[in-house]
């Protein structure tokens, strides 16, 4: 397709960029898909420079499965909903970027999921991947929640999941905690023998790494491993009582995206669960809905 083609009603893409993965998707003035890339992580707490080349990737996959030139990119109008840019500093490193697109508008991955969430409707989301936070839009009130990133927050999520693991089974291993189906899982995980095998594995690695045990901590827990499932009944009380301090701004829709939404939602409390609504789109769609009001009102 060329950019030519729609030269009076310009082609927007959305970007959603987080711990794990960076999406990127061009979509035609009725909302339809014409071109998807995936790339790495991308979120500037972890590095500008990571982000940027993530950014600048699955944008060129997206134009490429568009059957587009990459050149086309500076005809694009950007929507990035990203992890990381609530702090300031890193939102005006973001914006100062010189990027590759004709004009991009730039919002948190939380703001862009709930508005893909609902359609453009107001409502209240929670992502639960990585990392874990909450977002609420209804009429004036604005409720961000959570997002302080792994360690210091993200209770919850897989990064969470995944450390308390790799905790518990280091105490199990020294003799300090009872025993647990995790350690064994977890030494299987990383192909080594012993504690110290684990803390090379895991010393200063990234949120992401640490997510790749979530999975692992679940299966023991519906195996009914007595340590995995105290982790997950705890992270999932935090993300049922995120779920409540969300309700308080009566949102009048309520949905949980993220890898772990689907395996975490048996173990929330049934008051969450009773409100829990369908996604009704994508975080990227909802990047290009951002980018279309923030782009309408440049123009007018």
């Amino acid at each position: 397709m060329s950019v030519n083609q729609t030269k009076e009603k310009p082609l927007f893409i959305g970007i959603d960029g987080g711990g794990s993965k960076c999406r990127a998707t061009i979509y035609s003035s009725e909302d339809g898909v014409i071109g998807t890339g995936v790339a790495g992580r991308a979120n500037p707490l972890h590095g500008l420079s990571q982000t940027f080349e993530s950014i600048q990737m699955s944008t060129e996959l997206a134009l490429k499965d568009a059957g587009m030139n990459l050149g086309d990119s500076k005809a694009l109008i950007a929507g990035l909903g990203l992890a990381g840019v609530n702090v300031p500093r890193l939102y005006q490193d973001i914006v100062n970027w010189k990027h590759p697109f004709a004009d991009m508008f730039v919002t948190t991955d939380l703001h862009t999921a709930c508005i893909g969430a609902h359609r453009g409707g107001e409502g209240a989301v929670i992502i639960t991947g990585t990392g874990s936070c909450g977002y609420a839009h209804v009429e004036d009130k604005h409720l961000c929640l959570g997002g302080h990133g792994f360690a210091l927050g993200d209770k919850g999520s897989g990064a969470w999941l995944g450390l308390k693991a790799a905790e518990q089974a280091l105490l199990d291993l020294d003799g300090f905690a009872e025993k647990t189906v995790l350690t064994e899982r977890i030494l299987n995980h990383f192909k080594v023998h012993d504690a110290m095998g684990i803390v090379e594995n895991l010393a200063g690695q990234t949120s992401s790494v640490y997510a790749k045990l979530a999975r692992t901590v679940l299966e023991c827990a519906n195996e009914q491993d007595e340590v995995a499932q105290n982790i997950v009944k705890e992270g999932a009380a935090y993300i049922s009582e995120l779920a409540r301090k969300l309700f308080e701004v009566n949102p009048p829709r309520f949905s949980m995206i993220g890898g772990l939404a689907e395996p975490l939602a048996p173990w929330l409390d049934k008051d969450v669960i009773a409100k829990l609504s369908p996604t009704l789109a994508p975080p990227e769609l909802g990047a290009t809905y951002f980018a279309r009001q923030k782009f309408s009102k440049k123009i007018n």
